[in-house]
This record gives structure tokens, C-alpha cells and sequence, in this order.
């Protein structure tokens, strides 16, 4: 018999990147392999819930972990801040922080990978962990970010919410970052070497995989590249949607016969209370249903009128399938789901890839951009019955729509990962 191939997928630690993860793990499952998860400790349970054998880094000083939550909560005051700004008020310590977690992680990571014995493993993060690049056996990069992450002349600099034409904002923002950047740049190669790994170029953290990168950006928000991507080493997933439990429509107060709008920030924006509260005063007087996400902040709630309800957490492909709009960060993986399902985007980032995938939106007429605080009611108001009124862009998604399911994102990207092998 043929012997059963194990597939290690790691992804950082958030869920947006496990989710998709998780969607991949699916398949492979489906096709025969056996995927475990290496996670970190304060992801587990996260995929044991789906059925999959959790490998936790070891706790204490060396699992590598940090409190993003904590992370959040010192540097949210940068989420008023332009794309711009951020670059050293928000995007320069957290990859400062990421360096930090796979420098913690190097020597518990390499335990654990000795102990799998994994065939391949699928890396699903922004950064390299040089106990996988020296693992012996093939590794796979996901981006499960924007496109824009994946550098080309004719591609908008990653992270900062630029237009898909050349201007100077391309200029005056790659030299700051290369700038602010630097400093965890240079600790990063020096941790490369020690490791026996060769440095990366400025600014870059992760390099390509020699073997499979897998891109999650759906066909009708791709950009054109002046230096085409080799399509047997990059392979596009036109999204890639995880399989979920259904969704039983909850009852509300008043207002069931009406359309509905699914609110949802990601688990660090939903800690941003204040502003979720601002945005559901606005919603009490508008003629649709709205699904709020509050994540751990529920209590933090009173006098919720009738049209709204808060949960705390639901299995979000299965309701943005019945959502008429969607409103959301820019997070790659919600912004794929409202693709998929044919849903328009109300994007309201506040940090990383949201602002380059709130511009393409724009862009592309998937949906609109709306700054996260500078905001007037009637702003608010108006874009969400713009784009649950706009028959031709719910036409056009649609359509957009049946091509992504038919693409069967995650089962071609099991395929490739088992065709490596």
C-alpha cells in the first residue's frame, strides 16, 4: 500500500491565515493525504475543532508567541493614521515582533518538524522560519495577503493602499519603508545567517518557495505584472473558501423581511467598540438586517435595536453567502469570501493588507472604500445603499462568482501540493 503522505501546515497566528489553512487541510483530507497543524499555544483547539492532529509549540520563553491582542491595544491609536504614517508608528514594530516570534520559535519548530516527519509543509505567513526552509523535504508558500505582497514593477508597493497607476506615492512610500524597516531587517538576516540561510533583499522577509506558491487573489482583482509569475511555481487559487457548517438565520426584533449586511472587522478589529457602536446607530435607522461581530467583546454592548444582532462568532462564509453587503477590514480572506459569493465590500481598513485590498476594490467595481473613522453618518449610510441597490455590480459578482466556485480554489491547491510529491 501506498504509504499515507503527511502534510504540516503552519500559519501564523491569526485567524484569517488558519482559516485558510484550514480550507486547504480540507481538501487534503479529501484526497487522502493526512494534514496535522503546527500552531501556536494560544491557537490550539482552533483546528482540533475541524477534525485535524494539533502539534502546539512548546510554552514558555521559547514558544514564540506574542500577545497580539496586547500588540493591538498599544499601537491602535496608529489606525487613524494613513498608510503612510503607519510605517513607523505601527508597520516597523510589528515586523519587529515578527521577527521576534520566529527567532523564539526556531528551536521548538525544529523539535516538533523532527518529530511529524512531514512529507511537505505549507507555510502560511509573512516571514520565513529557517527550521522549514531546512527541513529536507519541499515547502509550500501561501499568501493568504493581497496580491500586492508578491513584488513586481507594476504593482502597487505592499501595504500601502496605492492605485494601480505609477505615481510618486509609490516612491515617497517604498523609501520610507525601506527606511523604518531596516533595523528588523538587518537583526532578521543576521538570524538567516546564523541559521546557514542566505540573506534576503531590503525589505523582504519571506522569499518565494523553490517548489509551490499558492496566491489566494481572485482573477477579477489581479493585477497585471511586467514580469509574469512562472505558472508550474505560482500557482493562482481564485480564492479559496473553507467548507462550513450552515448557518441557521437567526430571528430579529423587527425588520426579517429585509436585506442583509454582515459587519465584521476580524478578530482584532472587533475589539474597536467604540467605533462598532458609532457605525450600529447608524444601522438603527437604516431598512435592512445587520450581523455585527463583537468576537470577546459582546458584553461590551447595551440597547441594541432591533434590526442588529451581535454574536460573538459564526462560521462567516455561511453568512456572507446570504448577505447582500458586506462590510469589512480588507482582510484578504473576507475579502475572497465576499468574491466568492458574489457579495459587494464596504472596506473600512485599519492596518497591513486592508488598505491595499479597500483601494482595489475601488478599482476593480467589487465594492467601496470608506476611511474608518472620518466618516459622516450619511456617508455610512449612503454607501451601504449604494451598493445594496448597484444591479450591475451584484450581476457582475454574481457572474464573477459562479467562476471562482467553479475554480475550486481549494481542491486545486491540495492537488498541487500532493503533485510535488
Amino acid at each position: 500500500m501506498t504509504k499515507q503522505k503527511v502534510i504540516a501546515l503552519f500559519p501564523e497566528a491569526s485567524y484569517g491565515a488558519a482559516l485558510n489553512c484550514i480550507g486547504i487541510a480540507q481538501q487534503l483530507r479529501g484526497q487522502g493525504a493526512r494534514p496535522v497543524f503546527i500552531c501556536h499555544e494560544n491557537f490550539r483547539g482552533v483546528f482540533s475543532e475541524y477534525g485535524f492532529a494539533e502539534y502546539s509549540l512548546a510554552s514558555g520563553a521559547g514558544d514564540g508567541q506574542v500577545d497580539w491582542n496586547a500588540f493591538i491595544n498599544r499601537h491602535k491609536g496608529a489606525f487613524q493614521q494613513s498608510p503612510l504614517e503607519q510605517i513607523s508608528s505601527y508597520v516597523a514594530p510589528t515586523w519587529d515582533a515578527i521577527v521576534d516570534t520566529a527567532i523564539r520559535a526556531e528551536e521548538p519548530l525544529k523539535r516538533l518538524i523532527a518529530q511529524i516527519r512531514p512529507d511537505a509543509i505549507v507555510l502560511d505567513n509573512v516571514v520565513m522560519f529557517p527550521a522549514v526552509a531546512n527541513a529536507g523535504v519541499p515547502w509550500v508558500r501561501v499568501v493568504s495577503c493581497a496580491e500586492t505582497e508578491i513584488p513586481d514593477p507594476l504593482v502597487p508597493p505592499y501595504l500601502s493602499g496605492c492605485g494601480a497607476k505609477k505615481g510618486a506615492d509609490w516612491d515617497v512610500f517604498e523609501a520610507r519603508y525601506a527606511r523604518e524597516v531596516a533595523p528588523a531587517h538587518r537583526r532578521f538576516n543576521g538570524f538567516l545567517a546564523e541559521c546557514s540561510l542566505k540573506p534576503y533583499p531590503a525589505g523582504q522577509f519571506l522569499e518565494a518557495s523553490s517548489h509551490l506558491n499558492l496566491l489566494l487573489s481572485p482573477e477579477i482583482v489581479r493585477f497585471e505584472r511586467k514580469q509574469p509569475l512562472d505558472p508550474q511555481k505560482f500557482v493562482y487559487l481564485d480564492g479559496c473558501v473553507r467548507n462550513e457548517a450552515p448557518y441557521p438565520m437567526p430571528v430579529f426584533a423587527a425588520g426579517n423581511d429585509k436585506p442583509l449586511v454582515l459587519t465584521s472587522f476580524g478578530s482584532l478589529g472587533a475589539m474597536d467598540v467604540a467605533m462598532i457602536r458609532r457605525m450600529i446607530s447608524v444601522f438603527a435607522t437604516l431598512p435592512f438586517r445587520f450581523i455585527v461581530n463583537a468576537g470577546p467583546w459582546r458584553d461590551d454592548y447595551s440597547h441594541i435595536p432591533d434590526n442588529v444582532l451581535l454574536e460573538s462568532w459564526f462560521p462567516q462564509p455561511s453568512v456572507v453567502e446570504k448577505s447582500t453587503v458586506f462590510i469589512h477590514h480588507g482582510g484578504n480572506n473576507s475579502f475572497c469570501e465576499a468574491l466568492y459569493y458574489g457579495v459587494p465590500s464596504l472596506v473600512m481598513p485599519y492596518c497591513w493588507d486592508g488598505h491595499d485590498n479597500a483601494r482595489r476594490a475601488e478599482e476593480t467595481g467589487t465594492g467601496l472604500k470608506l476611511d474608518r473613522y472620518r466618516w459622516m453618518e450619511t456617508e455610512l449610510a449612503d454607501a451601504i445603499a449604494s451598493l445594496a441597490g448597484d444591479k450591475a455590480m451584484h450581476t457582475r459578482l454574481k457572474d464573477n462568482s459562479l467562476r471562482m466556485q467553479a475554480a475550486a480554489g481549494v481542491s486545486k491547491a491540495a492537488k498541487t501540493i500532493l503533485d510535488l510529491l
